[in-house]
């Protein structure tokens, strides 16, 4: 973890620090092509050279959640479009257990859209 991706989890008071911890996990654990940087000031998951996953956090009520890229093409009801075009959030509570089925099922489902080539992908590096 490089010292400005830890700092910007370190930044966050409880219960955000260990809820933003415990969704890093999550989706690190997600496959192993998953990478992580900063991109706009949050966490940033990329597959192939392409983000797919951020983590953010609601600018009104402070609660963290998960922001997919291309939103507009997963399913799961627990997700929410908003105002939103393209990208769809996935809403955690900080002060109660994560659902890891519903998240580990919605990552899984955005992954998809990548492996399958629906969502382009730069090239493998061999």
């Amino acid at each position: 973890m490089s010292e400005s991706t830890e700092s910007w989890y370190l930044k966050h008071e409880e219960p955000n620090r260990s809820c933003f911890l415990a969704m890093r996990g999550i989706v690190r654990k997600s496959d192993a092509e998953v990478e992580e940087t900063i991109k706009y000031g949050s966490p940033c998951f990329v597959y192939r050279g392409r983000a797919f996953c951020y983590l953010w956090k609601d600018k009104k009520t402070n609660d963290p959640y998960f922001l997919l890229v291309e939103g507009k093409h997963l399913s799961n009801l627990a997700l929410e479009a908003g105002d939103r075009k393209r990208m769809k959030v996935l809403r955690v509570d900080p002060n109660q257990d994560l659902e890891v089925t519903t998240i580990t099922s919605v990552l899984q489902e955005a992954l998809d859209l990548y492996r399958s080539g629906k969502i382009k992908t730069k090239k493998r590096q061999l």
